[in-house]
């Protein structure tokens, strides 16, 4: 963690190297503040832009997809050099990201793929395969550590249809969970399965509760749940609520294993009280980096530095990615990765 905090203070030193040539304008859009997450992003952009010596424009649209049309309609108007995009709706940009293309700006989708643009030069964001990956083998860890050998009752929640990313971290669980499924050591009690159908619209927590209550009233009159998979940590805290609603987490009933993503502070506090079993951490920080870094490339005309030319496919092209490196986090190393990275001080979580 010491060699991780000096890595992180030597990327922040050469980003204001840069500041000589770097008097740009960034047009920073963000989806919403609802989640601490984006808020965070946002906030390390700034900084992180603004030490290379830009300006910012930091906009959020509060999961309003006119909203944010309009205000990258804007920024292009204002005449931003880059934008850097979080899209809402990954499929509804496609005007706007020719405007830009004709003003010459260039975009960075971040974290989330735009999608039906030949206007997106680049991608920055995680393995997001990967972290569906160790949602479920965490998943799993937590059901042999809880509950023995199984079989076990799970049910699975999915990310918002319109995000790009909820698919790969939906594909990235099943392909842990699908063989055990297969060979009866899982057993999806309701059935409900495919993100046609537990897809989350708008990463919703309320409508993850909802839809938990739903699965308990009709399917667990009698079984118990004992595990459910989450793709993101504001979901987890909905389904949670759901359970303890009906007395899980009290008396003979255990807490189910819930998964999570994103390291929120309420999600990290759950995990403390014995309720959310994991999360997956994304260092915001990281991904602000690398951002800055292809900015930094792009206005100097040279090549961003990426890793990934093969995944991900926006239906008109495949764009140029950086892949970040997603950790799990569970009780047994929060401390090291959560607080040992300064991602949040031990005051904050207590």
């Amino acid at each position: 963690m010491k060699l991780t905090r000096l890595l992180f203070s030597t990327a922040a030193a050469a980003l204001v190297s840069v500041a000589a040539y770097a008097q740009g304008t960034v047009g920073i859009a963000m989806p919403t503040q609802s989640s601490s997450r984006w808020i965070s992003d946002g906030n390390s952009m700034v900084e992180q832009f603004e030490a290379a010596g830009y300006k910012t424009i930091l906009q959020y649209a509060e999961d309003d997809i006119p909203n944010q049309l309009a205000q990258i309609e804007n920024m292009i108007t204002n005449g931003v050099d880059i934008l850097v995009i979080a899209a809402i709706d990954g499929t509804t940009l496609s005007n706007a990201l020719e405007n830009a293309s004709f003003a010459d700006i260039r975009v960075i989708a971040y974290d989330r793929l735009i999608r039906d643009s030949e206007y997106v030069d680049y991608y920055a964001t995680f393995d997001n395969f990967k972290v569906g990956v160790q949602q479920a083998t965490s998943l799993v860890d937590g059901l042999k550590e809880r509950y023995g050998d199984g079989p076990y009752n799970v049910e699975l929640f999915g990310g918002s249809p319109d995000d790009n990313n909820a698919y790969f971290f939906y594909d990235g669980a099943m392909s842990v969970l699908q063989p055990l499924i297969d060979a009866g050591k899982v057993n999806i009690v309701s059935g409900q399965m495919g993100m046609e159908t537990v897809g989350t619209l708008r990463w919703d927590g309320a409508v993850a509760q909802a839809r938990m209550d739903n699965l308990l009233s009709a399917h667990y009159t009698d079984a118990q749940v004992q595990g459910v998979l989450s793709p993101y940590d504001g979901l987890s805290i909905g389904i949670i609520s759901s359970l303890k609603g009906v007395g899980y987490g009290s008396g003979d009933l255990k807490m189910p294993i819930v998964t999570g993503q994103d390291a929120e502070l309420r999600s990290i506090k759950s995990m403390l009280a014995g309720e959310q079993y994991s999360t997956v951490f994304k260092d915001t920080r990281e991904l602000a980096r690398v951002t800055v870094g292809m900015a930094d490339a792009l206005l100097a005309g040279s090549e961003p530095e990426i890793n990934d030319t093969k995944t991900y496919n926006n239906g008109v092209k495949i764009v140029p990615s950086y892949l970040l490196e997603p950790v799990s986090v569970d009780m047994s190393n929060w401390e090291d990765v959560i607080l040992g990275s300064g991602y949040y001080t031990r005051d904050q979580v207590q």
